[in-house]
């Protein structure tokens, strides 16, 4: 497992030019137009024209599964709002794109899509784009964990925060559709939303946490064996090693080779140097005389 994806990263990283550069802000600008031609009409009928509607789809009009992230805000009054989390949503994506590159990034937006798609297929459930957006959010606090949003323009707060209070607010929805009486597993949606996110991370999802959370996680579980206690015998006074004494005639004064070890030498004497004074082939033409 480790291989493939490896092997996977490598190929993503050879390809990372390739895809739809930017596919964030034309996502953005797309959403920002259908939402105010909503509101300038006083409809609804371009909307539901590109949202999710399973019958739609079996009459024939297939572009419902790649039209209905377009439709985010529609039907939102604040229209300051909207365009915070559009403006938020770009800006995200554009920082996930930077770091994986277009293609990845690209197969991570619409590997959520579709699966969003064939869920909602299956069961019959109606598909919204907040919480498939709400993915990148989760992924850019893995991926930049101290990270700050300045929250209202006043409060900082870190990704990791707003992550895991968006985690919390999906399992609240699951644990509401439960109660609400829907079936299994049609309550599980907002996680199926959002399973790119597990896809793609896998086990590197625990970045998400702070980093001493993830340091305990990391460290090694002590068991309540007692370590195995491994029983020497008392070794006696040290007694060091004799050299060995080679038995050469001849030794280099410069390098110190001897007949010994390098019997393929050949030894001089220099005539020049005070005292008797041995040297290899090497150093007889190339040394120091000795006053």
């Amino acid at each position: 497992m480790k291989k493939l994806r490896t092997g996977i990263n490598r190929f993503f990283l050879r390809h990372r030019n390739k895809g739809i550069p930017n596919l964030m802000l034309f996502l953005s600008l797309g959403s920002g137009i259908v939402y105010l031609m909503s509101e300038m009409a006083g409809n609804y009928i371009l909307y539901d024209y590109l949202c999710f509607d399973y019958y739609g789809i079996l009459r024939g009009e297939v572009w419902r599964l790649i039209s209905f992230p377009l439709t985010y805000g529609v039907g939102n009054p604040n229209l300051l709002l909207v365009a915070l989390g559009l403006f938020c949503y770009y800006s995200l994506g554009r920082a996930i794109e930077n770091t994986w590159g277009t293609l990845k990034f690209n197969l991570f937006y619409f590997v959520g899509v579709v699966l969003t798609d064939i869920f909602c297929m299956i069961f019959r459930v109606q598909a919204n784009v907040y919480s498939l957006n709400l993915s990148l959010l989760i992924s850019y606090a893995t991926l930049y964990s101290d990270a700050q949003f300045l929250v209202f323009f006043i409060l900082p707060i870190k990704a990791w925060i707003l992550a895991l209070i968006d985690l919390g607010l999906v399992m609240m929805d699951v644990f509401s559709l439960y109660s609400a009486g829907w079936p299994f597993p049609q309550f599980l949606f907002p996680l199926i939303s959002i399973a790119n996110y597990f896809l793609f991370f896998g086990r590197d999802v625990v970045n998400i946490l702070p980093p001493s959370w993830r340091s305990k996680l990391r460290r090694k579980p002590v068991t309540g064996t007692r370590p195995k206690v491994v029983q020497f015998e008392k070794a006696g006074p040290y007694k060091p090693t004799p050299p060995k004494k080679e038995d050469f005639i001849h030794r280099c004064t410069v390098c110190g080779r001897t007949d010994v070890s390098n019997p393929e030498l050949e030894f001089r004497y220099c005539s020049r140097c005070n005292g008797y004074h041995c040297y290899c082939i090497d150093h007889i033409n190339n040394h120091v005389h000795v006053e």
